[in-house]
């Protein structure tokens, strides 16, 4: 069993729901290791994970996504997350902006079951995101 440290030093085992999710944060939207996505998610859940974050990633290369609350119960891990980065890519239709946009609240609700991401949901501050990223009509 391979081990790491949580946010609180407490060791957690590599396949325990919050050490996947944790990796999910760190590795994958941190650290652009997308080829990390077909190892923590499960196989139907994969190729969709992919068609959002390997976009994203390429319109927000310095993206960071810190870890607010990190909390398990079994299967279920609750994630409250503050996103910053650069615009420097076409997001959502629009033009690079080149505008950074700073601690966007976002909350994501993760099932993992057998070590692997299985079902995800989230919400985002989008709006914050646009407005600070100047996309907003009238801004």
């Amino acid at each position: 069993m391979s081990l790491q440290a949580d946010h609180r030093n407490r060791p957690v085992a590599a396949g325990e729901p919050k050490a996947v999710v944790r990796r999910l944060i760190d590795e994958v939207i941190n650290g652009g290791l997308l080829d990390l996505i077909d190892e923590l998610y499960a196989p139907h859940m994969a190729p969709a994970a992919r068609r959002w974050i390997a976009p994203f990633r390429e319109s927000f290369p310095d993206v960071h996504m810190e870890v607010v609350d990190l909390v398990a119960e079994g299967e279920k891990v609750v994630g409250r997350f503050r996103c910053s980065a650069t615009n420097l890519g076409p997001w959502r239709g629009n033009p690079p902006t080149g505008r950074r946009f700073k601690q966007v609240d976002e909350v994501y609700i993760y099932r993992v079951r057998d070590g692997r991401i299985t079902e995800a949901w989230g919400l985002e501050d989008n709006r914050s995101r646009e407005r600070q990223l100047g996309l907003l009509p009238g801004r």
